[in-house]
Protein backbone atom coordinates (compact mmCIF):
# COMPACT_ATOMS: atom_id res chain seq x y z
CA UNK A 1 0.00 0.00 0.00
CA UNK A 2 1.25 3.38 -0.63
CA UNK A 3 1.37 5.97 2.29
CA UNK A 4 -0.31 9.41 1.41
CA UNK A 5 2.07 11.02 4.45
CA UNK A 6 5.51 10.16 5.61
CA UNK A 7 7.36 12.04 7.79
CA UNK A 8 11.10 14.06 7.84
CA UNK A 9 13.80 12.39 10.63
CA UNK A 10 13.57 15.89 11.87
CA UNK A 11 9.71 16.02 12.20
CA UNK A 12 10.08 12.23 13.56
CA UNK A 13 12.44 13.59 16.51
CA UNK A 14 9.82 16.75 17.10
CA UNK A 15 6.69 14.83 17.92
CA UNK A 16 8.44 12.17 19.81
CA UNK A 17 9.67 15.31 22.21
CA UNK A 18 5.83 16.53 22.24
CA UNK A 19 4.81 12.65 22.78
CA UNK A 20 7.08 13.23 25.75
CA UNK A 21 4.90 16.10 27.14
CA UNK A 22 1.33 15.83 25.98
CA UNK A 23 1.14 11.71 25.49
CA UNK A 24 -1.45 11.54 22.38
CA UNK A 25 -1.18 13.87 19.63
CA UNK A 26 -3.06 14.53 16.83
CA UNK A 27 -2.66 16.86 13.50
CA UNK A 28 -4.65 18.76 11.68
CA UNK A 29 -4.15 20.64 8.60
CA UNK A 30 -6.86 23.17 7.50
CA UNK A 31 -7.64 25.09 4.30
CA UNK A 32 -6.99 28.87 5.10
CA UNK A 33 -7.60 31.80 7.55
CA UNK A 34 -5.51 32.55 10.86
CA UNK A 35 -3.76 29.14 10.69
CA UNK A 36 -2.88 29.08 7.15
CA UNK A 37 -2.17 25.92 5.28
CA UNK A 38 0.46 24.71 7.96
CA UNK A 39 -0.22 21.54 9.58
CA UNK A 40 -1.36 22.01 13.72
CA UNK A 41 -0.29 19.80 16.43
CA UNK A 42 -2.53 19.43 19.11
CA UNK A 43 -3.55 16.95 22.00
CA UNK A 44 -5.63 14.12 20.74
CA UNK A 45 -8.81 15.86 21.35
CA UNK A 46 -7.80 19.60 21.43
CA UNK A 47 -9.34 20.07 18.29
CA UNK A 48 -12.81 19.14 16.45
CA UNK A 49 -12.85 18.21 13.16
CA UNK A 50 -15.81 19.03 11.20
CA UNK A 51 -18.00 16.93 9.52
CA UNK A 52 -16.00 15.03 5.78
CA UNK A 53 -12.74 16.23 7.11
CA UNK A 54 -10.11 13.25 6.47
CA UNK A 55 -7.26 11.39 8.51
CA UNK A 56 -4.93 10.38 5.80
CA UNK A 57 -2.62 8.27 7.53
CA UNK A 58 -0.52 8.63 10.62
CA UNK A 59 2.74 9.62 11.74
CA UNK A 60 4.41 7.97 14.81
CA UNK A 61 0.70 7.11 16.31
CA UNK A 62 -0.61 10.36 15.43
CA UNK A 63 -3.65 10.67 13.14
CA UNK A 64 -3.18 13.53 10.44
CA UNK A 65 -6.41 14.87 9.68
CA UNK A 66 -7.06 17.61 6.45
CA UNK A 67 -9.44 19.36 5.98
CA UNK A 68 -11.97 17.89 3.30
CA UNK A 69 -11.95 20.96 0.76
CA UNK A 70 -7.98 21.15 1.02
CA UNK A 71 -7.89 17.44 1.03
CA UNK A 72 -9.74 17.79 -2.46
CA UNK A 73 -7.21 20.26 -3.72
CA UNK A 74 -4.28 17.93 -2.66
CA UNK A 75 -6.14 14.09 -2.71
CA UNK A 76 -3.73 13.27 -5.66
CA UNK A 77 -0.82 14.39 -3.56
CA UNK A 78 1.63 12.73 -1.06
CA UNK A 79 2.08 14.90 1.54
CA UNK A 80 5.50 15.11 3.90
CA UNK A 81 5.96 16.50 7.59
CA UNK A 82 8.89 18.61 8.05
CA UNK A 83 9.34 20.97 10.06
CA UNK A 84 11.15 24.00 10.03
CA UNK A 85 13.16 26.99 12.90
CA UNK A 86 10.42 29.37 12.44
CA UNK A 87 7.90 30.86 14.61
CA UNK A 88 4.23 29.74 12.55
CA UNK A 89 1.58 31.71 12.10
CA UNK A 90 -1.37 31.65 14.59
CA UNK A 91 0.92 30.35 17.37
CA UNK A 92 -1.92 27.49 18.10
CA UNK A 93 0.43 24.29 17.26
CA UNK A 94 2.23 22.43 20.06
CA UNK A 95 5.56 23.39 19.08
CA UNK A 96 5.19 26.79 18.62
CA UNK A 97 7.03 27.79 22.40
CA UNK A 98 9.85 25.63 20.77
CA UNK A 99 10.25 28.05 18.34
CA UNK A 100 9.62 25.01 15.40
CA UNK A 101 6.92 25.62 12.84
CA UNK A 102 5.72 22.16 11.34
CA UNK A 103 5.22 22.83 7.37
CA UNK A 104 4.04 19.98 4.26
CA UNK A 105 6.06 19.40 1.00
CA UNK A 106 4.17 17.82 -1.75
CA UNK A 107 4.45 15.45 -4.62
CA UNK A 108 1.63 14.28 -7.60
CA UNK A 109 0.85 10.32 -6.99
CA UNK A 110 2.93 8.44 -9.63
CA UNK A 111 -0.19 6.60 -11.53
CA UNK A 112 1.04 3.30 -10.23
CA UNK A 113 0.95 4.62 -6.62
CA UNK A 114 -2.66 5.92 -7.25
CA UNK A 115 -3.97 2.08 -7.99
CA UNK A 116 -2.45 1.51 -3.86
CA UNK A 117 -3.31 4.09 -1.88
CA UNK A 118 -3.61 3.22 2.12
CA UNK A 119 -7.84 3.92 2.60
CA UNK A 120 -8.98 6.70 4.07
CA UNK A 121 -10.84 7.78 7.72
CA UNK A 122 -13.70 10.40 7.07
CA UNK A 123 -15.32 11.96 10.33
CA UNK A 124 -19.24 11.59 9.76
Amino acid sequence: MTRRIDATEKAVELIKILQEKHVDLMFYQAGGCCEGTQPQCFEKGGFYQRMGDVCIGTIEDTEFWVDNDLFEYWKHSHFTLDVIDAFGVGGFSLETPLKKTFRIEYRIFTPEEELSLEPLKFIE
